[in-house]
Formats: structure tokens, sequence, C-alpha cells
């Protein structure tokens, strides 16, 4: 059964070649999921021509990881994503400390495709680069 057309067809990201030596391409669902990364992946300003394009976490890249921040890092997913991914609902967005790694967020999405309903997730790395004397990642 073909892919309906509204989940979309393009371009694979990240860009890289096919084994018949073309530049591979994605579809449907997997095409959706690489576009939450490439959202996810980009702070406002990278992209000239749409300088508003991309997730505002990036903001908070000096912050200590505290409650407060892991708050703000899935509010601003959030924000990003319901803007800027019109064929999902974010049904949630969890911002949680990697085991062993008090500078790593684990930003968990769960949404569900628009199309069919179906749900899905994704795990999102971001990294903080606080400084000494920060609070631990038990808060």
């Amino acid at each position: 059964m073909a892919e309906p057309d509204f989940l979309g067809r393009g371009l694979a990201f990240p860009i890289r070649p096919s084994h018949l030596g073309g530049l591979q391409v994605a579809s449907g669902a997997e095409k959706v999921r690489q576009s939450i990364w490439l959202i996810l992946s980009t702070a406002p300003g990278e992209r000239m021509m749409r300088p508003d394009f991309g997730c505002a976490v990036y903001d908070l890249l000096f912050h200590p990881n505290t409650p407060a921040t892991r708050g703000l890092a899935a509010v601003k997913v959030r924000e990003a994503l319901v803007r800027w991914e019109p064929r999902i609902d974010v049904v949630d967005v969890v911002a949680e400390t990697a085991p062993g790694r008090r500078n790593q967020l684990l930003i968990r999405i769960d949404y569900r495709l628009r199309q069919n309903n179906a749900n899905d997730n994704l795990v999102f790395p971001f990294f903080l680069d606080e400084g000494a004397g920060a609070e631990t990642s038990n808060g």
C-alpha cells in the first residue's frame, strides 16, 4: 500500500547517498520523524531565509540542570513542534536528566500523526554546558 501524500516524501535527513548512488529519500511516518529531528536540531537564527525557524531550547544551553530548566526545555520543544510540524499533535513532552550525565537532558516527545492517529515518540538528547557548582540532577 502506498504511503499517504499527507505525510510527505522528500530527501532524507541527514542528506546522504543511497546504495544506487543518488540521494536517500524518506516518506510517511519516517519523514515526519526526520522533520521533527530537524526542527529540534535547528536554533532560531540559523537559517538566513527563515530566521524564526527552529527550537528555542538552545537558549538554555548555559543554564544549570534544574527542574526549572527541564520544564523550560519541555515548553520550548512543545512550542516549536506545534508551530512548525502541522502533521502531528503533540501529546506530551518531558525533559529528564540522562542517567549519570548531569549535563545531558533527554527530551521525550510523544506525538500522534494526524493522518491516521498513530502514536509515536522520539527522544532528543540536549546537552547543557553548565558551570561548576550547578545543582545536581536529583531535583
